[in-house]
C-alpha cells in the first residue's frame, strides 16, 4: 500500500511538471464598456492554467459561465453595499441566496469564499467602512452558515498592505496600523474562528510609483538591488519583505498561523514611466517562476496562493489612481496577448478564441481637414475623450509617440468604436472619415471593439468611468498639438 501511495505522488508530480504550472489564479475585472463573453474567458482561463479566479461582485454572466468548469472562485461584495449588510441580517440571508446558493445549486459553480469589500481600509477612503466592515462579515458568515454552506463557503475581507506598518523600516516591525489596530485583530480573529483566510494586495509598482526614491530594482525579482538585511534575513525584493512585514504583524498579535492569500499582485503596461510591456513581463514571469517552484517568502516557507491582477484590460475602470488602472491585463481587451509569459515547461499564454470583432473600420482625422475653427476642433476631441477611453495617448503613454494628426484619430476612433461604430459617431463637425486601412502604428494600437451584439450580450453603461478631469487634460493637450501642427 506504502509503495502504491509514493508511486501515486510520484505519478501526479510528473504529470504537473508535463503540464506546465499547476493552480494558478487570477482576478477577473468586468469593467469594461465591450466585455469578452464569459464563456469565453472561462475558456481563457482554463486554457491558461488558471483554477481558482476572484471576481469583484456577483456577476451572473460570470458566474453561470464558471458553473461545471473546475474552476474555484471567490465572489466579491462592493464596498457600497457593505452597509445594507451590515444592517440587515435579512438583507445578507438575501444576498447569499440570490449570489451564492444559487449559482452553487443550479449551475454548480464552485464558490469557496465571499470577499467582504475591497481594500475598505484605504486611507483615501477616510474611515468611511469602518463602522460597516466587521458587520458585513459577520452577518454574511451567519447567512452561509443558515444557507448550510458555512462549511464550504469561507469569508475573507481584501486588504491593501497599507492596513499594516513598520516604524524600525524592516519586516521584523510589522504591525497594523494605529488608527485600525482594534478592527484589524476583531477581524483577523472571526475569520479564524470561522476557517476563513486573510487576504492581503501587494503591488510593487505602486510602491515604485508613489516614491520617486524608491529603488526600482528592488520592485521586481531577480534583481541588481542592495538587499535589506532584517537580522538573519536577507530580503532580496519588495514583495517578499512586504508580505512578511504583514506575518511579522500577525505573529506580533498571537495569529502567526493565520492562513494568508494574495488577492492582488501585477503590474499594468501603459501610462505611466514605470507601466509598460518589458517592465510588466519583467515582473509577471518573475512572479510565475515562482508560484511555479512553489516558493514561500522567508517566513513562510509555504507558497500562499496567488491572485495575479489581472487577467484582462477594463476599458470603463475609474482612472482616479491613475490612467494606468485600464491596463493591468495580461491579455489585451480582447483577450488577445499582450506579452509572452511561460507557464512553466515551455508552456506559452493561450489567447482566447471565438471572438467576434465589430467591421474592420476605423475613425480617423479626414486628411481634407484644417484647424480654421480651433474651437470645433477642441469640442469634437474633448467629446471622444470624455465618452472613450483615450488614456494611451497620454504622456509617456504607448501612443504618445503619434504626430498631432494620428492624436487626434485616435480619440475619434475610440469613441467610434465605444459606440459601436455608430454612423453618427464618426461626424466630428466634419473633421473626420472611416477609413479600412489600419492607422495603428506599433507599438499603438488603433482598436476594433468587440461585437457585442454578435455575442448576444446587453452592455447598459457604455460611457468609461469617471476620470474626466485627467481625461479632459489630455484632450486640452492635444489641442494644443493640433493648432500647432495641422496645416
Amino acid at each position: 500500500m506504502g509503495r502504491f501511495r509514493l508511486f501515486w505522488l510520484l505519478f501526479v508530480w510528473v504529470l504537473g511538471i508535463e503540464r506546465g504550472v499547476s493552480g494558478l489564479a487570477c482576478n477577473w475585472g468586468l469593467q469594461s464598456t465591450h466585455p469578452l463573453p464569459p464563456n469565453i474567458v472561462v475558456k481563457l482561463l482554463k486554457d491558461n492554467g488558471f483554477d481558482k479566479v476572484k471576481l469583484f461582485e456577483a456577476d451572473p454572466g460570470a458566474l453561470k459561465a464558471l458553473g461545471k468548469s473546475g474552476i474555484q472562485v471567490m465572489v466579491g461584495i462592493p464596498n457600497d453595499m457593505l452597509a445594507s449588510l451590515a444592517g440587515s441580517a435579512g438583507n445578507a440571508e438575501a444576498w447569499v441566496q440570490q449570489n451564492v446558493s444559487n449559482y452553487i445549486s443550479k449551475y454548480g459553480t464552485d464558490i469557496r469564499f465571499v470577499a467582504i469589500g475591497n481594500e475598505p481600509f484605504l486611507h483615501s477612503y477616510k474611515d468611511m467602512f469602518t463602522q460597516t466592515t466587521l458587520p458585513a462579515l459577520q452577518n454574511i458568515q451567519a447567512a452561509l452558515g443558515k444557507a448550510g454552506l458555512g462549511k464550504k463557503v469561507k469569508t475573507t475581507v481584501p486588504l491593501n498592505a497599507d492596513v499594516y506598518q513598520t516604524d524600525s523600516g524592516l519586516p521584523s516591525g510589522g504591525d497594523f496600523r494605529p488608527d485600525i489596530r482594534d478592527l484589524m485583530l476583531k477581524i483577523i480573529k472571526f475569520i479564524q474562528d470561522n476557517g476563513g483566510i486573510l487576504t492581503i494586495n501587494i503591488y510593487p509598482f505602486l510602491s515604485l510609483q508613489a516614491d520617486p526614491n524608491f529603488p526600482k530594482e528592488f520592485a521586481f525579482f531577480n534583481n541588481k538591488a542592495n538587499p535589506v538585511v532584517d537580522g538573519p534575513i536577507v530580503y532580496t525584493n519588495v514583495y517578499d519583505a512586504n508580505f512578511d512585514t504583514l506575518i511579522s504583524a500577525l505573529e506580533k498579535n498571537g495569529f502567526g498561523q493565520m492562513p494568508v492569500v494574495i488577492g492582488e499582485v501585477g503590474w499594468p503596461t501603459d501610462c505611466d514611466p514605470n507601466a509598460n510591456i518589458d517592465n510588466a513581463r519583467r515582473f509577471n514571469q518573475g512572479l510565475l517562476d515562482r508560484i511555479i517552484r512553489g516558493q514561500g517568502t522567508p517566513k513562510r516557507r509555504a507558497p500562499p496562493d496567488v491572485y495575479i491582477f489581472s487577467l484582462i484590460d477594463e476599458d470603463n475602470k475609474s482612472v482616479e489612481p491613475g490612467n494606468f488602472e485600464r491596463h493591468w491585463g495580461i491579455f489585451n481587451y480582447d483577450g488577445s496577448i499582450k506579452y509572452p509569459l511561460d507557464l512553466g515547461k515551455g508552456k506559452a499564454l493561450t489567447q482566447a478564441k471565438g471572438v467576434k470583432y465589430l467591421a474592420r473600420q476605423w475613425c480617423v482625422l479626414s486628411p481634407s481637414a484644417g484647424v480654421s475653427d480651433p474651437n470645433a476642433l477642441a469640442q469634437s476631441i474633448s467629446q471622444a475623450c470624455q465618452y472613450a477611453d483615450c488614456t494611451s495617448i497620454g504622456p509617456g503613454s504607448s501612443c504618445s509617440n503619434l504626430d498631432p494628426q494620428r492624436n487626434a484619430s485616435y480619440a475619434f476612433n475610440m469613441y467610434y468604436q465605444t459606440m459601436d461604430q455608430r454612423k453618427d459617431a464618426c461626424s466630428f463637425n466634419n473633421l473626420s472619415t472611416v477609413t479600412t486601412v489600419d492607422p495603428s502604428q506599433p507599438p499603438c494600437r488603433f482598436e476594433i471593439m468587440i461585437d457585442i451584439g454578435k455575442h448576444e450580450l446587453s452592455v447598459s453603461n457604455k460611457v468609461p468611468a469617471a476620470g474626466f478631469g485627467s481625461l479632459l487634460l489630455v484632450s486640452l493637450m492635444l489641442v494644443l498639438g493640433l493648432a500647432n501642427g495641422v496645416h
